[in-house]
């Protein structure tokens, strides 16, 4: 037998789809040589509908905040504090993450008030977000499908505990493309402890989607981003004559093989060129007025979650299409009187200046601010005494949501009277999705990615838009 030509051998799978009709190939080369399509593409046909929102920005309470102790109050459970848990809530031989044995009932220190013309309920932890409670959906009914962390960050990510697919941000820059070619689409800001739960780049990931969708992660010191600054005796001019070769040969590696990646390699030298300009001027926080830093309460030299979310706003400002900001501490195993305090003393004021200030600069109407985390906490005491705390939660758990076409100032959805099961209108994490996707002028089962000889999508074979907490 006659050994396969190199041409025929270079003919890859990837290669295959590069040079097929509608591949990743096509779309990123049509990109680079109608760099317009960089600022304003995405798929044909998308949006599929006028958009109540065009951006989202994810304040993701990384670790699972307490629902029982910031948004759902539940007298029944604080009246049985330290009696055990009733059997009947145990339902289908489920697990608690790392409680052995039969737990007591822990009720919530905190008092709750009802806030605004809404009187949308909120606890004394929170209290610079209780001022603006008639601009959030809450959501009392969330659940999903694991208690571990990683898998569970995925799935609020993903729609998948799996570790190797799009993320949310990915699908939105796939399908919509970006507003701003200076810019990534998909930018991640980090702030809160480091110990602890680690952040994985799958948390951000682009899973089978072309490279130049996934999330990039912005530093909280020092160069945003790594090597985007030219080297000692490197000009602007030079790097200009480089990267001008280095596409030349790229472009002839695509001529050849038609491998879509070679045309994603090249997209990101061209974006990381001209973020050289723009992402230094971007995270200098000089032009930001003393009145603004004070309302987020942002020391523009310190990392912090109110820097992040400052940053937040100046992103999807210039176009940025999704933001996610990741705070860790939130997972009180133990302590969680004093790990709480701490999370909520750093996050309420930057997350309700996000919401002031986007408004009153016109763009929460367009942007959607959702915050929560990956699962919720239990209605149960991990350890007795001073030093208890709460253990993971899937079951029953609350998200908030602002502007992008939400219908204001409600709560939706509703846990049984111990916080533990999503009893009334329960919203699952692939509707969450379902909904985002919608109000961004997207049908969830439109959006979908062929490979593996299947059809992927964010919402996998579930989901449904909730429109009962739509405008």
């Amino acid at each position: 037998m006659k050994p396969a030509s190199s041409s025929h051998a270079a003919l890859t799978r990837r290669a295959f789809l590069g040079r097929s009709a509608g591949g990743l190939g096509a779309l990123a080369l049509a990109s680079l040589l109608k760099p317009e399509l960089l600022a304003s593409g995405g798929l044909p046909g998308f949006p599929n509908f006028a958009p109540k929102a065009k951006r989202v920005i994810f304040l993701f309470m990384a670790g699972g905040p307490s629902q029982v102790d910031l948004f759902d109050p539940k007298p029944k459970l604080n009246e049985l504090e330290g009696q055990t848990i009733p059997p009947e809530l145990l339902k289908n031989h489920q697990q608690f993450a790392l409680i052995r044995g039969t737990p007591k009932l822990q009720g919530s220190p905190y008092t709750f008030q009802k806030h605004g013309q809404s009187g949308t309920v909120i606890s004394e932890l929170l209290p610079h977000l209780s001022k603006v409670a008639d601009e959030l959906t809450v959501i009392r009914s969330m659940h999903t499908d694991t208690n571990v962390h990683d898998p569970a960050v995925n799935f609020m990510n993903c729609g998948t505990q799996l570790g190797d697919r799009p993320t949310l941000g990915a699908w939105l820059s796939y399908g919509l493309g970006s507003e701003n070619s200076d810019l990534p689409a998909y930018i991640v800001l980090t702030s809160g402890t480091s110990d602890g739960q680690p952040l994985l780049q799958s948390f951000w990931g682009h899973g089978f989607l072309d490279s130049r969708h996934a999330g990039v992660p912005f530093r909280n010191s020092g160069a945003p981003v790594l090597h985007l600054d030219n080297p000692t005796g490197v000009t602007t001019a030079d790097r200009r004559r480089e990267l001008t070769l280095i596409q030349w040969m790229n472009r002839r590696q695509i001529d050849a093989l038609g491998d879509p990646e070679i045309a994603s390699r090249i997209a990101s030298y061209e974006l990381a060129f001209r973020m050289q300009a723009s992402v230094p001027a971007l995270a200098d926080l000089k032009d930001e007025p003393d009145h603004i830093l004070k309302l987020y309460g942002a020391d523009p030299a310190k990392p912090s979650f109110g820097r992040n979310c400052l940053l937040a706003r100046r992103l999807v400002e210039r176009g940025v299409r999704f933001v996610q900001l990741y705070d860790r501490g939130w997972d009180s195993h133990t302590d969680i009187d004093k790990e709480h305090k701490r999370q909520c003393a750093a996050a309420d004021q930057p997350a309700a200046a996000l919401i002031t200030d986007l408004k009153q600069r016109g763009l929460l109407d367009d942007t959607l601010v959702i915050w929560g985390g990956e699962f919720g906490r239990t209605p149960v005491a991990q350890v007795a005494g001073k030093t208890w705390g709460r253990d993971h939660h899937p079951h029953g758990f609350t998200m908030w949501l602002a502007g992008g076409g939400m219908k204001p100032g409600i709560t939706y959805g509703a846990t049984d009277e111990f916080g533990y099961h999503a009893t009334e209108s329960p919203v699952h994490v692939h509707d969450l999705h379902a909904t985002i996707l919608h109000q961004l002028g997207i049908h969830h089962e439109r959006l979908t990615f062929r490979t593996q000889g299947r059809d992927f999508r964010l919402t996998d074979v579930q989901g449904k838009v909730v429109k009962q907490i739509l405008t």
